[in-house]
């Protein structure tokens, strides 16, 4: 009786610390690609045209989602939500690290229609506008985004389905004993550029075990960024180009600073330093992308824009595996204010903000 009562006054995070770490029991290890259309999974999923966010595109499926786990590989529990288009090469990586992999439709068309809205009275207005869009909660009047349609509910429904569909996966790991909500505490949320800017967004609301923002986050005419955080600074890990116009223009150091990540470390030019960077949050790549903007801001991630070595292999290997598993205990020491980097743009900003 006595042994009872003390679990019983353990915190829940005490419990969820003394949980079993996840191994495999597939009969045929292998790693795993699925796919699933969000409609099909949840029947209150709903289209929202109005901010261009459809089931169908062009008379082909555009609420197909993405899962990928390799077997073969010792897991670390630990389930990366990425909030852009499916790709393919960031998923091997990430499933070649011991990661869970997931891509949902989530209603995140709203961007092309406010993206550039920047209202005087209001300084959070697209950090309310992506927090009711990845939590399916009512924070902005500019939208109206249900639950079923947000991103938190499409990964719950997709990973509840998968612990059938995949069971070999043991996506059960990431579900609550009750099957009634997702670990967030397991869960590393990511992105580049818009969904980088979300899911910085989406920790600050809710904890995760980390953030791994590539080319990103901007909102740079807000300030949400220097919000209270659920999750802690220490677990924000940002990645660009030094000729991404979001760098150019001090959309990332801004945020960066906001979000507090200068307590960790300078900011460490991975061409000239070997992993793990001094331990920083903040990392950037000079790599010759010829000096071509759009192909910079692509190519801090794995894929066509990424640069390569004369053998042709990428040359951001480390960098990717830090962002995805450098201990989040393991921090540089706090560096002063980039005196270089502009904070205050939205005074900067061309035009007058919009009134409402």
């Amino acid at each position: 009786m006595k042994h009872l009562l003390i679990l019983a006054a353990l915190p829940l995070a005490a419990l969820h610390a003394a949980d079993a770490p996840l191994t495999f029991n597939d009969p045929k290890p292998q790693r795993y690609e699925l796919t699933a259309r969000a409609s099909a999974i949840d029947p209150r999923a709903q289209p929202h045209p109005e901010i261009d966010f459809n089931f169908e595109k062009g008379g082909k499926p555009a609420d197909v989602e993405n899962a990928t786990v390799d077997t073969r590989v010792v897991p670390q529990g630990k389930l990366v939500i990425w909030l852009m288009g499916y790709s393919a090469p960031l998923f091997e990586r990430v499933n070649s690290y011991g990661l869970h992999a997931i891509r949902v439709h989530y209603a995140n068309g709203w961007f092309g229609k406010f993206g550039n809205a920047a209202l005087a009275d209001d300084d959070k207005f697209l950090g309310k506008i992506r927090l009711e869009a990845a939590t399916g909660e009512d924070f902005s009047d500019a939208v109206s985004i249900p639950k079923p349609d947000g991103m938190m509910e499409r990964v719950l429904q997709f990973v509840k389905s998968l612990t059938t569909t995949n069971p070999q996966g043991r996506w059960d790991y990431f579900l609550t004993p009750d099957g009634s909500a997702l670990r967030w505490d397991r869960v590393i949320i990511s992105g580049s550029s818009h969904g980088s800017t979300t899911s910085a967004r989406f920790a600050k609301h809710q904890k995760v075990d980390r953030v791994v923002m590539f080319c990103g986050p901007r909102d740079q005419l807000e300030t949400w960024q220097a919000l209270p955080s659920a999750t802690p600074a220490n677990r924000f890990f940002g990645f660009s180009h030094v000729l991404d116009s979001g760098w150019t223009g001090d959309h990332y150091c801004r945020s960066w600073e906001l979000l507090g990540l200068h307590q960790f470390g300078p900011i460490v030019d991975v061409d000239n330093a070997a992993s793990p960077y001094g331990n920083t949050r903040r990392l950037i790549t000079t790599a010759d992308v010829k000096d071509d903007a759009k192909r910079a801001h692509s190519s801090v991630t794995p894929g066509g824009a990424a640069v390569k070595d004369a053998v042709g292999k990428f040359i951001h290997e480390d960098v990717w595996r830090y962002l995805f598993t450098h201990p989040v205990e393991e921090v540089g020491k706090p560096v002063p204010h980039d005196e270089s980097c502009q904070m205050d743009l939205r005074s900067q900003a061309k035009g007058p903000p919009k009134k409402r």
